[in-house]
């Protein structure tokens, strides 16, 4: 509990057995409720590891999408009765220690939903990120903001903090299958600003690892357009 405040911090999980185990352990169980795994379909035995290492986990059964794991955390989050949803990388990226700067501007009424942003951090080491992601990392943001009006500086980390009651709004139609993928991420931190929701941005740090670890399951053509195309079909109209 941070602040009074029942707190849930999720991962979307895809075959990470081997990095998961220390996600979860550098959570800060002293703000921190509970732990949520949401198993994407991983045939590594991740879940298993996950529940030994002290974590709920809901397992979908097959791969769908990490915005449909995220999903149905936020959907866990709100049945029960977690006030803050953290979102967390389950592939080792973020620092779980840093959730507490996510959640103070909640806590103090300054925000709903709070956005990581590794471009505002002082102490942010970004490993081996790759060229490609740097220049795409800083792109995103651009086009967000002339679509929005919201000037944000990472508009593609996942690592944030929302409230559940935000998450709740019926105007924020998390359920369609269009946002399975990455489309999901940028989908609710768009609306929010549209709606009128207080957003803000902290300082995060993000690293990446040695390539031959894995880096990331994103695709660089295929991954890039799932996050581009929320802001052209919401912008056109042609989404709600």
């Amino acid at each position: 509990m941070y602040d009074g405040m029942r707190v849930i911090a999720l991962a979307p999980v895809l075959d990470e057995r081997a990095k998961i185990v220390e996600v979860i352990r550098r959570v800060p169980l002293d703000v921190v409720d509970e732990i949520l795994i949401v198993d994407d379909g991983s045939t590594d035995g991740s879940p298993d590891v996950c529940r030994d290492s002290g974590a709920t986990v809901i397992e979908l059964g097959r791969t769908v999408g990490v915005g449909a794991a995220i999903r149905t955390g936020y959907q866990y989050a709100i049945d029960h009765g977690y006030e803050v949803a953290v979102v967390m990388a389950g592939n080792n990226k973020d620092s779980p220690e840093e959730i507490p700067l996510l959640l103070e501007p909640i806590a103090s009424g300054r925000a709903d939903l709070v956005q990581g942003s590794r471009w505002l951090s002082e102490s942010s080491d970004y490993g081996e990120m790759p060229l490609y992601r740097k220049v795409a990392t800083r792109l995103h943001p651009f086009i967000f903001r002339l679509i929005s009006s919201a000037n944000l500086t990472d508009t593609t980390n996942g690592f944030r903090a929302a409230r559940t009651s935000m998450l709740g709004d019926p105007r924020l139609v998390l359920h369609q299958r269009w946002l399975d993928e990455y489309e999901l991420e940028v989908y609710l931190l768009y609306k929010a600003a549209k709606l009128g929701y207080r957003v803000t941005e902290v300082g995060v740090t993000k690293r990446y690892p040695p390539k031959e670890l894995g880096q990331t399951k994103m695709k660089p053509i295929v991954g890039w357009w799932s996050i581009l195309r929320p802001l052209f079909l919401l912008g056109l109209g042609i989404k709600k």
